[in-house]
């Protein structure tokens, strides 16, 4: 039986599916957006509360039941609405925060510190915090769209067309066509790229028409780009809980993601941002939904959360006009990796008593518990970096630099160099690299020691791999 507020709940969600189909007219009249564009946007906001509810059908997927009462959430203010929400409340037009276990963690209950009375302080939960997002605002999608989406297709445009006709010709006819074309695509929005160009040359070469139809056809369009109408942030203690969740959903659903993109180690990108996207199809083979699911740490959440301000203000300017502030933020982020590392670090000081244990313990022919943790992931850092700190551990364990120096028997070379190759593999599984050099965790004990050596080496492969790529 429907309540009251049942009814008001669909007539608000149809309500405003209504004002989003009448925008998406609206701007399709004016020629903001053309009837590519217009079609794709109604595929995204039509009957909102299905695809809703489609959002927390993968979440239940996803993650089983949740672990505590689902609750409102504000994200201007980033703290929980004091509101009973039930199942029938839920709608698009409210954000919602959701705690979920992670079943398969690989971390559970590895990282723990015992208090007086043998009280047990878990250091790193299987809780998975969700934040789902309300359905984005129509508005700021179609700015998105005709905004930075559709000057990266331009820019593709130029740069394929621009390629093709100076290898075909010469960079001087190759300029006077690219003139052309910014000055085409910036008179009105066009996603039929190739049908423009070829207009737009004054060459009958049939060669080069095919070579240029080709390419601009596999350019992404603006709109293609649009993956957050429904979205959802998922923020973990670890990285690797973050990857275990992804392989997990990519092994439970292949047909339906979109696209996976780990950025965890990404130390490239100007404002210093790391995180793990998964683009999931809640819509049909025929009929594509994207839903952006993001993963990220909590600590670096928590730095995340306070630069909201700033993304405002770089949004409203160009890029040229961003450096400083993107600066700003990359000096700020960093000190959330630095932040997240200090935890790895005290985790590893933690692990160091019982992964010896353990080792020694498994020799009896035992299976140890810590048997396949940290699990191998296949999001992870290239083979020759793990080669070389392994080598290089190796070494270091012959000579002495690194030796357990308080186990409760003596340890061989053998030995020791097994804990810390152990030691060492956690460590790459869940530190971030830093973005730059000269920071080391302070401190001067054995898991200090082996953490800034195995981040020092990571540093140092990326700050090559720089150089070598200029």
């Amino acid at each position: 039986m429907q309540t009251r507020q049942d009814v008001d709940v669909k007539i608000l969600t149809a309500d405003r599916d209504r004002r989003n189909l009448a925008y998406i007219d609206d701007v399709l009249k004016t020629g903001r957006i053309n009837e590519n564009t217009a079609n794709y946007l109604r595929r995204l906001y039509t009957d909102g509360m299905s695809r809703y509810r489609d959002v927390f059908h993968i979440l239940g997927k996803c993650f089983g039941a949740p672990k505590a009462a689902v609750t409102e959430y504000n994200p201007a203010t980033d703290s929980v609405v004091e509101k009973n929400i039930k199942i029938a409340d839920i709608n698009p037009l409210s954000c919602y925060l959701v705690n979920h276990r992670l079943d398969a963690d690989p971390m559970r209950n590895q990282f723990f510190t015992m208090g007086t009375g043998h009280r047990v302080d878990l250091s790193v939960s299987s809780i998975v915090t969700v934040i789902v997002a309300a359905q984005k605002d129509v508005a700021r999608a179609v700015d998105k769209i005709t905004g930075k989406y559709y000057r990266f297709f331009v820019e593709d445009v130029v740069e394929t067309v621009q390629d093709i006709i100076t290898n075909a010709y010469d960079e001087k006819y190759a300029a006077k066509i690219v003139n052309k074309i910014q000055k085409v695509f910036s008179e009105k929005y066009i996603t039929e790229a190739a049908v423009e160009v070829l207009n737009l040359i004054d060459k009958n070469d049939k060669d080069l028409s095919v070579k240029l139809v080709r390419a601009l056809d596999k350019i992404k369009k603006p709109h293609a780009h649009l993956n957050d109408v429904w979205r959802v942030k998922c923020l973990f203690d670890l990285i690797p809980q973050a990857r275990t969740f992804i392989e997990r959903l990519c092994d439970m659903m292949p047909e339906r993601i979109l696209s996976v993109r780990d950025k965890f180690y990404d130390i490239d990108n100007p404002r210093n941002y790391r995180d793990s996207k998964v683009i999931v199809n809640i819509g049909t083979s025929d009929s594509v939904i994207p839903m952006e699911i993001i993963c990220q740490v909590r600590t670096f959440f928590e730095f995340e959360r306070k630069t909201h301000d700033y993304y405002a203000l770089v949004r409203t300017k160009p890029d040229s006009e961003n450096l400083e502030t993107e600066a700003r933020l990359s000096e700020f982020m960093e000190n959330g990796v630095q932040q997240y590392n200090l935890m790895i670090c005290k985790c590893l000081d933690d692990l160091f008593d019982r992964v010896g244990w353990n080792i020694l313990y498994s020799q009896s022919g035992d299976v140890s518990i810590l048997e396949g943790f940290p699990r191998e992931c296949k999001l992870y850092y290239p083979p020759d970096i793990l080669e070389t700190i392994s080598n290089k551990l190796i070494a270091a364990v012959k000579n002495e630099v690194f030796h357990i120096p308080d186990s409760t028997s003596k340890l061989d070379k053998k030995q020791q160099i097994e804990i810390f190759r152990f030691m060492a593999r956690f460590i790459l599984v869940s530190a971030l690299p830093y973005n730059k050099s000269g920071w080391r965790v302070p401190g001067d004990g054995v898991a200090v020691r082996l953490f800034n050596f195995v981040m020092n080496e990571v540093y140092r492969f990326y700050n090559t791999k720089r150089h070598y790529l200029g």
